[in-house]
């Protein structure tokens, strides 16, 4: 093969995704035969390596919501994949081996005194993971073996023709293989905000669609002005930071703990509500002081196997086994790190609770038995909703209520006495870790239970698992406490009405008017209203699908938004359903539905796993020997 031109290869987004399958391709050269070179072009109007969502050129005061011992690009033995395993520093690792050697000139000045300082338990910034993130990336261009060339493009594709990929810049790349390395895919406003920006443009209002809350313009927001906004979690805490401590304000620490908050006076007013009416659970600050978790115990492949029926009901089949497997997390850490808080030896209520099902009468039985205190029993009801049914009179009882439930999670979250909380959070992990493999295999056939699946359980993951840094709800008391935020209640309500917004809640019976909404949240997933210029062309050339699933009654194929992929090798499916035998997508809005990019270690991660197999079949086709 040494006569032959390369094989050229087209990644289509030089994120940490594009970077852990390119680190894969050198991982697994060694096993190509033949001597025909790979020429990798990353295609990215962003650096390479932090791409978009991770870019240095980002406020400071935005974290992460991982703290650095938890993220890493690299593979250990964990991975079960087919390829060789190649380890490397997590960020902590990476930031104290850069510290430690005096390698300031690696990160950009301004990082240089928070990597000195950091600690497992901080939140590092943005900025940071994106210092990190630019180091695996030239550590991966510098590993790669004699053979693979890489050609960086700071341009969007735009464009695929056959086998050419055109580029914003005017450039055109003749591709023998594509890899789309998709992360969320931004999306047009639907039906719902169509109607609300159409409102707002008739009545001379502000409305702000879903979006990546970073990349959004809120130049236009009043100071003073009460603005509405609808989403509780992440998106709502970037908003948060960047309309008031972002534009002058400031934060005091105070000497008996927490944080008074000094207007600048250029912020607006935030009143925020979302279907829970309470913000995402902060970030657990301890490690658990129990034995060793064994997971996945009842969520596992066998479990799986053994789920009867040709389509699964998620709330009826699925979620009994989740919610037990996050049952076992939390009292297997409770009984074997706070025995003294317990009656039972855990060997007994381990074979007992093993043969219940969950939450049947047998097994809330031995619960009150072996644990006497209410407050040590596992309520997955109370914590997926913790204000249903709830109802005060006015909003500011609901707004003390509020701030108690916030200051209660706060301290429990610090203390090492609630480590079963721990117990639960890890299990959820090795859980959302197993569920692609129901899609794969065919059994969430129906949409509601892939919705069930892709809605509400990925919600309640976020809101248990996926939470902020601490400080940031201490902050958000904070600017509570200074009249900022004001909180809106469970399943608010927004209409477009007498020329205005009106916001309601199940919480409390006070409305708030104002001129401008705006939508914490990412957009979900369609490729339908893909705002990506390169998808829509592949999309309404019948390229390019979207993953359906069927009506449970009427037997219609839905969309679930997701680009359709064969799980097995991440080929991209056309609208007739037939793998394109050169074309690629891996991500989590395809039909694998993998998680982030990197990951924390040991956790036998899905994106690693599907980065090594598309890295295989991309050198099988270089080599001549695909299936």
């Amino acid at each position: 093969m040494a006569d032959l031109p390369p094989f050229t290869l087209a990644v289509v987004g030089a994120g940490p995704r594009g970077v852990g399958v390119l680190e894969r391709l050198g991982a697994n050269a060694a096993e190509r035969p033949g001597g025909r070179r790979l020429e990798v072009h990353l295609i990215d109007p962003f650096p390479p390596g932090p791409g978009r969502v991770w870019r240095y050129d980002q406020s400071p005061l935005l974290r992460m919501n991982s703290m650095p011992e938890d993220v890493t690009m690299f593979t250990d033995d964990s991975v079960t994949m087919a390829g060789p395993v190649r380890p490397g520093p997590s960020l902590l690792e990476w930031a104290r081996k850069v510290r430690d050697s005096g390698l300031d000139a690696e990160v950009p000045p301004d990082v240089v005194a928070e990597l000195t300082a950091l600690d497992p338990f901080d939140f590092p910034t943005r900025r940071l993971q994106s210092a990190y993130l630019t180091w695996v990336y030239r550590k991966v261009v510098e590993d790669l073996p004699d053979g693979i060339d890489v050609v960086e493009h700071a341009a969007r594709a735009v464009g695929a023709d056959g086998h050419t990929v055109r580029l914003s810049d005017g450039s055109a790349i003749a591709a023998d293989a594509v890899v789309f390395t998709v992360g969320h895919l931004d999306a047009e406003p639907d039906e719902r905000e169509l109607e609300l920006v159409e409102f707002a443009a008739r009545h001379g209002l502000s409305y702000y669609p879903a979006g990546y809350t970073a990349d959004v313009d809120y130049a236009g927001v009043e100071p003073g002005e009460t603005v509405l906004v609808r989403g509780f979690g992440l998106a709502f805490v970037d908003l948060m930071l960047l309309l008031t401590e972002g534009r002058g304000g400031r934060f005091e620490d105070l000497p008996c703990g927490g944080l008074r908050y000094h207007p600048s006076g250029a912020e607006p007013v935030l009143h925020v509500g979302s279907r829970r009416g309470v913000p995402y659970h902060a970030k657990i600050g301890y490690r658990l002081r129990g034995k060793p978790l064994r997971l996945p115990r009842f969520f596992d492949a066998y479990a799986m196997d053994g789920l009867t029926g040709p389509a699964l009901d998620f709330r009826a089949d699925v979620w009994p086994l989740i919610a037990k497997e996050l049952a076992w997390g939390y009292y297997s850490e409770l009984f074997t790190g706070h025995p003294g808080r317990v009656r039972m030896d855990f060997a007994v209520f381990a074979d007992a609770f093993a043969d219940l099902d969950w939450d049947s009468p047998s097994m809330r039985d031995l619960v009150a038995r072996a644990v006497p205190a209410d407050a040590d029993r596992l309520d997955l009801d109370r914590l997926d909703r913790p204000m249903a049914g709830r109802t005060f009179g006015t909003a500011e009882e609901f707004g003390k209520e509020l701030r108690k439930y916030v200051e209660a999670d706060l301290a429990r979250r610090a203390d090492q006495e609630f480590s079963a909380d721990l117990g639960a959070f890890t299990a959820l992990l090795s859980v959302y870790g197993q569920l692609p493999t129901l899609v794969q295999r065919g059994r969430l056939a129906a949409a509601s239970q892939v919705s069930d699946m892709d809605g509400w359980f990925h919600g309640f993951f976020s809101y248990y698992a996926s939470g902020p840094p601490p400080r940031r709800l201490d902050e958000l008391l904070a600017l509570h406490e200074a009249g900022v935020v004001s909180f809106a209640g469970a399943d608010m309500r927004v209409t477009a009405e007498r020329g205005v917004f009106v916001a309601s809640s199940t919480s409390h019976p006070e409305t708030v008017e104002a001129r401008t909404l705006i939508e914490a949240r990412l957009p979900g997933p369609s490729v339908t209203r893909a705002a990506d210029g390169l998808l829509r062309q592949l999309r309404d050339a019948g390229e390019l699908a979207e993953e359906t699933v069927a009506d449970p009654v009427t037997g219609a194929r839905l969309p679930s938004g997701r680009i359709h992929t064969r799980v097995s090798d991440s080929r991209v499916l056309d609208g007739s359903g037939r793998p394109h035998p050169h074309r690629f997508a891996v991500g989590p809005h395809t039909s694998a539905r993998s998680a982030a990019a990197f990951t924390r270690p040991r956790t036998n991660a899905l994106s690693f796993r599907q980065n090594d197999a598309v890295a295989r079949e991309i050198l099988a086709l270089v080599s001549g020997n695909e299936g």
